[in-house]
């Protein structure tokens, strides 16, 4: 072999080297609440088209992926479906802090499944959780940390259902479980995000609770100390008209002036 293919070799091998660090570079690593599902690939799909930037996305309860980024999960992004999970994540240096913002809220509905008598149920003050879900049980997540289940506790506190009804939960890990449970009929009752409730064909919404009964839902999203350049532009489309559309199409309240 002469010397000049002798480098031609050696420069396809180092150019095969590269290529795939230069396809990597151009994946962010998201870690998102898992009521965010149906709405964030949607978005990520129109990122992805226009910019040919790439997504791996992993989905859970927010306490989970708080607690895995904080153990050095390369994550680029967070999303978290209350303000404590960021707050934690930031109490650990691992969230840059400029970059966050408060950008989606959300509502808690009282959910069953599609075929179920109950039906059109007011809740207030005094109503009975644990009356109306008979014999059944009632799930939410997990309402130690899941952030839906630290929601519809305080709302069924404040509304003086939780005593009653506590010994009918079953705990979920992610809002999502939560809903399957009730899409399996394995729960008579569920309280999820109506964003949640919106996207799941087995299950029906049979009462809202008041804003007033629980702490303001709010999703805040950041950047991690590890993120990688592309980043901030992908932040950027999060706060656009363009997601403002897209998020709204599933429910969710868009907090912020989108940018153009």
């Amino acid at each position: 072999m002469s010397r000049l293919s002798t480098l031609f070799s050696a420069f396809i091998v180092l150019l095969s080297a590269v290529a795939p660090a230069a396809a990597e570079d151009k994946t962010i690593t998201v870690f998102a609440a898992a009521s965010m599902k149906n709405a964030l690939d949607e978005i990520d799909a129109a990122y992805t088209a226009r910019t040919g930037v790439k997504f791996s996305v992993s989905y859970a309860a927010s306490s989970v992926l708080a607690r895995q980024i904080e153990q050095g999960a390369p994550a680029g992004v967070f999303v978290s479906a209350d303000t404590d999970w960021m707050d934690y994540a930031i109490s650990k240096k691992t969230i840059n802090e400029p970059s966050r913002v408060n950008l989606l809220g959300n509502s808690i509905v009282l959910i069953a499944p599609k075929d179920s008598a109950i039906d059109n149920v007011t809740i207030a003050r005094g109503f009975d959780l644990a009356k109306l879900a008979g014999d059944g049980r009632i799930t939410t997540g997990d309402v130690k940390s899941v952030p839906v289940g630290k929601y519809a506790k305080a709302a069924l506190e404040k509304l003086g259902a939780w005593q009653a009804a506590e010994p009918k939960f079953a705990m979920a890990e992610s809002v999502r479980a939560a809903l399957t449970l009730v899409t399996r009929g394995e729960a008579n009752l569920g309280i999820v995000y109506s964003t949640d409730a919106k996207v799941e064909p087995g299950v029906k919404i049979v009462g809202t609770f008041p804003a007033d009964s629980h702490p303001a839902i709010i999703y805040p999203v950041a950047a991690t100390v590890t993120a990688k350049g592309e980043t901030g532009d992908y932040l950027a489309f999060l706060r656009s008209a363009a997601a403002k559309t897209i998020f709204e199409k599933y429910g969710f309240k868009f907090l912020i002036s989108p940018t153009t």
